[in-house]
């Protein structure tokens, strides 16, 4: 059924107490050839969890962003299908599954992971959405489609969709990038119903602070899409 080599990225940074079972996780998935996870300047003992864990791995020295983690995998490693994976999702990461069969089947280009509500680990209340607000209207404004699961870091492309992706921004506008790209090469999508979860941001000010970095780096992101779409014109 499968074509190709299917290779999993993992982008952690100090993800010492659940990496472990999102890699065991993955590891229940017989379909995937390859787990690979970039350890993004982990000041924990992650690096210690992943010597023992039976995986390939980058060490990057110092934190550089989810997206360049990202990036170096892209870049550097050989696949025909490519799946990204959130560090934090414990055993819940063999729900990448679902994601993985309509991808290598040729149903679609590539598949995103859509959360229940309020997929949480704790029961606290989260932020008040005015990242995934921003996200959802900033795909739409440049791409005219309604799109649910712009943040979401579960997704599973062909290569083909890959090679049209030439902004990757180094940290949390990612994920707005790739689908805003994907979407422009024409290629078609589907939206997952996953069962996973994961660390969730509360409304303390360390909380509140974690989505103030994102909603900047995705405005930051949106407002570059435009510029290079006017010096293309």
């Amino acid at each position: 059924m499968k074509n190709g080599k299917l290779l999993v990225v993992v982008p952690v940074y100090n993800e010492e107490d659940r990496i472990e079972d999102t890699i065991n996780g993955l590891k229940e998935i017989e379909l995937i050839d390859e787990i690979l996870v970039v350890n993004d300047g982990s000041t924990d003992n992650t690096q210690e969890v992943l010597e023992r864990l039976n995986v390939s791995f980058i060490t990057l020295n110092k934190n550089m962003g989810k997206g360049y983690a990202m990036k170096k995998a892209i870049k550097e490693m050989d696949y025909d299908y490519i799946a990204f994976v959130d560090g934090d999702l414990g055993s819940s990461s063999r729900e990448l599954e679902k994601l993985i069969y309509p991808v290598i089947s040729g149903e679609v280009d590539f598949t995103i992971a859509k959360f229940p509500e309020r997929a949480t680990i704790t029961h606290k209340k989260g932020g008040f959405g005015l990242v995934k607000g921003l996200a959802k209207k900033g795909v739409y404004f440049y791409t005219k489609k309604e799109i649910n699961t712009s943040l979401s870091g579960q997704r599973v492309y062909k290569k083909d969709v890959m090679k049209v992706m030439d902004y990757i921004p180094n940290r949390y506008g990612i994920e707005v990038a790739m689908t805003i790209q994907a979407l422009d090469g024409n290629f078609t999508f589907k939206e997952i119903p996953v069962n996973m979860t994961h660390r969730y941001t509360d409304r303390s000010l360390k909380g509140f602070i974690h989505r103030g970095k994102q909603f900047i780096d995705i405005l930051v992101t949106l407002i570059i899409i435009g510029f290079r779409r006017c010096f293309r014109r």
